[in-house]
């Protein structure tokens, strides 16, 4: 199977402060981190476009047991992009003491970092972080 936008790609964009996403030709859905296929439709023709790294928190938990190699505490959130899909990452730049629900609905601009690879994922990659827009509510 052919992609559309490879792993390498994806990463060599998020390195380059692009958030590169898959659009579909049929049904018009963005695809965000990019699949092989069409998250809503399964289809295959998908083109490349770039995703304007805004959303809004919908949900977020605090990480205090963390996975071997990783150091907790850290705060992880699901994001509804302005496009539609919702992707988690790490929500950064807050102290995970004071994480409360006040972060749902609250503004998010889309970035990266790099993480160390692990048991599961020998190789270090990019992986999606989050930061407060606007640091009041």
């Amino acid at each position: 199977m052919e992609y559309a936008l490879t792993f390498e790609q994806y990463q060599k964009g998020l390195e380059q402060g692009e958030f590169l996403g898959l659009r579909c030709n049929g049904c018009d859905t963005f695809t965000f981190p990019p699949l092989g296929t069409c998250r809503n439709c399964s289809g295959t023709d998908l083109k490349v476009t770039q995703i304007n790294g805004q959303g809004t928190v919908r949900t977020f938990t605090v990480i205090r047991v963390a996975p071997e190699g990783r150091r907790p505490p850290y705060v992880v959130a699901m994001v509804e992009l302005e496009e539609g899909p919702s992707v988690m990452g790490n929500l950064v730049d807050i102290n995970p003491d004071e994480a409360d629900m006040g972060l749902i609905g609250r503004r998010v601009k889309l970035g990266s970092q790099m993480v160390q690879g692990d048991t599961y994922s020998p190789d270090d990659c990019r992986v999606i972080t989050f930061s407060l827009v606007d640091r009041t509510h």
